[in-house]
């Protein structure tokens, strides 16, 4: 068996799609974004090498995401049992792994499977030094970009469609299931995120809510449903807390069918950007330099970020906290809700 070093080097020789029929492992265990920012090398890979059979391994609380895509052959679900997994994969006989997650977890499935494997890089120190010192040696390139890296010795390359999600009819929405004062458009805001420091506090939403002058949905899961109660209580009316109303599929769905989204740095923002929303998105802690903005590939699309830039502490994490470090929260409590309203009126029009 060759050491996990020799796997992650590069093939050399010709093109591998000349050959033809090899079957691809695609490891990405979480979260909803991230998931969606693989989708253009799942897509690229099943089209562009001959005969290409590709399968997805991911956690089961996300398997629906990609569940439908019709340029996956099979899903593989890790739920409690791992060994249960890795029995499942060893009766496969993959030629390759593709890794986009990239840990120790990842590591270990790949030393286990002895398959050569593909990895994606993390950037970790990069994103440390950002943090910590605050200066940016990330290089400029989006996620994707550095995502499809990892097929290019296939001879794949990014075909520049941008993401994808698909949406199984039975998860279409019924017209009847959202309020009759939105059946002609509404503005879809996400006001969840995974941690508190990547979200505007709720009296700023609020505010918001009552500066836009068009019918509003809010989108998100359970957990902030009771944050969608308040939000709405500006105008019970225009605006429809849909949160934790709807799975996953449904929520993607009524991003799907609005006029523009609202978001800050959390998965239906990616899911959005695959439909080609308009997307307008705020960003507390985390920056767009990390690589993760609204990608749509060679579409043109208007979108736009705001961040408070220049502040001495941001970004403080890659990921987020569950209260902000300093204690004055400045990244998202001196966000303009002003100019997001403004934005959303230009772009409306």
């Amino acid at each position: 068996m060759k050491s996990e070093v020799e796997n992650d080097k590069p093939a050399s020789g010709p093109p591998f799609r000349e050959r033809g029929g090899f079957k691809f492992l695609i490891i990405r265990f979480s979260s909803i974004g991230d998931i969606v920012l693989t989708t253009p090398v799942i897509r690229c890979l099943k089209k562009q090498v001959a005969n290409a059979e590709v399968h997805f391994l991911t956690k089961a609380s996300f398997g629906t995401i990609v569940e439908n895509n019709p340029f996956i052959d099979k899903v593989h679900l890790l739920a409690h049992s791992w060994d249960t997994v890795l029995h499942e994969l060893k009766q496969e006989n993959y030629d390759y792994i593709i890794d986009l997650h990239h840990n120790l977890r990842t590591l270990r499935l790949k030393k286990d499977l002895g398959i050569r494997s593909f990895p994606f890089h993390k950037l970790n120190i990069q994103k440390w030094i950002y943090t910590n010192f605050k200066w940016n040696m990330m290089p400029d390139l989006h996620i994707v970009d550095r995502y499809m890296k990892t097929v290019e010795s296939f001879g794949v390359v990014n075909d520049g469609e941008g993401l994808d999600y698909f949406i199984p009819e039975k998860d279409a929405v019924k017209q009847r299931d959202i309020p009759a004062s939105h059946h002609a458009g509404y503005i879809g805001l996400v006001i969840g995120a995974a941690h508190y420091t990547k979200k505007l506090p709720v009296d700023k939403l609020k505010e918001l809510c009552g500066k836009i002058d068009h019918p509003i949905i809010l989108l998100g899961g359970k957990e902030d449903n009771e944050n969608g109660k308040q939000i709405a209580s500006v105008d019970q009316v225009k605006v429809y807390n849909a949160c934790g109303k709807f799975n996953l599929n449904e929520s993607a769905d009524l991003v799907r069918r609005s006029k523009l989204i609202i978001s800050h740095d959390t998965g239906l923002m990616h899911v959005a950007a695959a439909f080609k929303k308009k997307v307008i998105s705020v960003w507390g802690n985390t920056v767009p330099e990390f690589g993760m903005y609204p990608y749509y590939g060679k579409f043109e699309i208007s979108n736009f970020k705001f961040e408070i830039r220049n502040l001495q502490c941001r970004p403080c994490s890659k990921i987020g906290y569950s209260k902000c470090p300093r204690g004055h929260f400045k990244c998202m409590k001196q966000i303009s809700i002003d100019a997001i309203a403004e934005t959303a009126r230009q772009y409306l029009k």
